[in-house]
Order: structure tokens, then C-alpha cells, then sequence
């Protein structure tokens, strides 16, 4: 067997492999190269060193403040996603009644193109700001923030509810017989056999709302367009922005994206190893 897997591991590995060098290695490393250009296209690129890296950092470009406002929607939403995620899968995980046909409503919204839920939640959302405020979602950061944090939990959280509902079905009901015998409450039973034993789960969970809600693009766009004032605009459409409409903006996009990438890796690595450190053993 092991021969074979040897003989055959080109064969099956070597399509994926190509594809995974000319559309993302590739690219990836002329995009490092480029970020250190003036350039419009490959071909006229000018070294200009880390030049392009201040100006991503210099308060012009507003970068640092799309990065933190993306970091407090990322936030908000890992919290919001994983315990509403979860509270669906628990209740779906109790024998009800038509629990499928719940699952599957829950799950649609995750099927929805990002720019229709960003135009449909703004005209909502709109539509109750003016009954009690007398503006749009466009007006005050505060509302935008409201929003993104909404839409965002409201696409997520089914997908994220059916990982969560094969980390409550692989809990050995044993091991909850066990505590309920031992005297236990639902909460202790849950914090100290259903939660460790989920821990997986948590995990993914955790890690793709982290790294779908920081790279959010379409939403964004549809939603608040970054105003008033660049106070909405997340990191993805601020550096679309730079590349597109600012005249020269593309080594510093491409600066932008490098670093966009090094602390979206870094932060995900961190939750991966702090949240695997959890998990236990079955």
C-alpha cells in the first residue's frame, strides 16, 4: 500500500499542486516583489524600497484605521457568530420537530452573494433609522458598525451552526450519562464534558469567522461604502480603493495587501494555538 501511494502520490497531488503555484504562490510572491514598485503594470515597475509601506502607515492612506475598525467588527462578530451558532445547534441537537427544515433555513442566508445582503440589510436598516433617527446607516460610524456586526452574524451563523451540530453529535452520550448520574447540572455537564469535547469545533469555527469577516469585502462595499467619512471602511475595501481610485495607488495597495496578509496569518495562527491548547483527547 504504501508503495502504491508512492507511485501514484504525483499523479493525484500534481494537478492540485500546479494550480496552487500559478494562481496563488506565484502571484503572491510577484505581489511582495511589486509592493516595494511605483508601477501600473509588471512590466514598468520602479524600485522604491519601503517608501510604499510609509505611505501605507501615514495617516493619508487611512490603513490603520480601516485595520482597527476591521479588527473591532472581527471582534464583535467571533462572539456573536460562535454563541448564536451554537445556541441554534444545541436546540437543533434536542430531537424537535422539523429540525431539518430549521437547518435548512438557517443555513440559506450563507448562500446569498455578499453585495445583495449588503443592499438588502441597508434598505432595512434604513428604513428603521429613519422611523426613529431621521438618517441612513451611511450617517454615523456607530450604526455602520451595528450593521456589519448583523449582516455578518446573520450569514454566518448557520454554516458555523451545522459544524457545531457534528460537534454535539460526536459527544459520547456516555460521558453525559455519566455527569447526570454524578450529580451534575446542565451547565456543569456543558462546561466540563460537552464544551472540552467540542473544543475542535470551537476551533474552525472560530478561525473561519475570523478570517472571513477580516477579508470582507462585498458586504462592506454594499452596505456603508466606507462612509462617513472612511469611518466604515474595512481593511479589503480600503486597499481596493487605494489601488483603483487613487491616482498612483497601486505600490501602495500592494503594500497595503502585505501587510493586510501578515496580520491576518499571525492573528489566525494565534487563535489556532490557543484554542487547540483546549482541546482534549477522546
Amino acid at each position: 500500500m504504501t508503495r502504491s501511494l508512492k507511485k501514484y502520490f504525483p499523479v493525484f497531488t500534481g494537478p492540485t499542486l500546479i494550480a496552487f503555484t500559478i494562481a496563488f504562490l506565484i502571484p503572491f510572491v510577484v505581489g511582495v516583489y511589486l509592493s516595494f514598485n511605483k508601477f501600473t503594470a509588471i512590466d514598468d515597475a520602479e524600485w522604491v524600497g519601503l517608501k510604499n509601506y510609509a505611505t501605507a502607515f501615514s495617516e493619508r492612506s487611512h490603513f490603520v484605521e480601516a485595520l482597527t475598525f476591521t479588527a473591532m467588527v472581527t471582534a464583535v462578530a467571533i462572539v456573536t457568530v460562535n454563541i448564536g451558532a451554537f445556541a441554534l445547534a444545541y436546540m437543533l441537537t434536542r430531537k424537535l420537530r422539523g429540525t431539518n427544515v430549521f437547518r435548512t433555513v438557517f443555513f440559506l442566508p450563507n448562500l446569498i452573494g455578499g453585495l445583495v445582503l449588503g443592499y438588502t440589510w441597508q434598505t432595512m436598516l434604513n428604513a428603521i433609522i429613519n422611523r426613529f433617527a431621521e438618517g441612513s446607516i451611511q450617517d454615523d460610524w456607530r450604526y455602520g458598525f451595528a450593521g456589519l456586526v448583523m449582516l455578518t452574524s446573520w450569514q454566518m451563523m448557520g454554516y458555523m451552526m451545522i459544524i457545531y451540530i457534528a460537534g454535539l453529535q460526536n459527544v459520547p452520550p456516555e460521558l453525559i450519562e455519566a455527569a447526570q448520574i454524578d450529580g451534575a447540572s446542565k451547565w456543569q455537564t456543558m462546561r466540563s464534558v460537552t464544551l472540552p469535547i467540542m473544543m475542535p469545533s470551537i476551533t474552525i469555527c472560530t478561525f473561519l469567522t475570523l478570517a472571513n469577516t477580516f477579508k470582507m469585502y462585498d458586504q462592506n462595499l454594499a452596505l456603508t461604502d466606507g462612509k462617513p467619512y472612511k469611518e466604515t471602511q474595512m481593511a479589503a475595501l480600503n486597499i481596493f480603493k487605494r489601488m483603483f481610485d487613487i491616482r498612483n495607488g497601486e505600490g501602495t495597495a500592494q503594500a497595503m495587501a502585505v501587510i493586510f496578509f501578515i496580520v491576518v496569518a499571525v492573528i489566525a495562527f494565534i487563535q489556532l494555538r490557543v484554542t487547540r491548547s483546549k482541546e482534549v483527547d477522546q
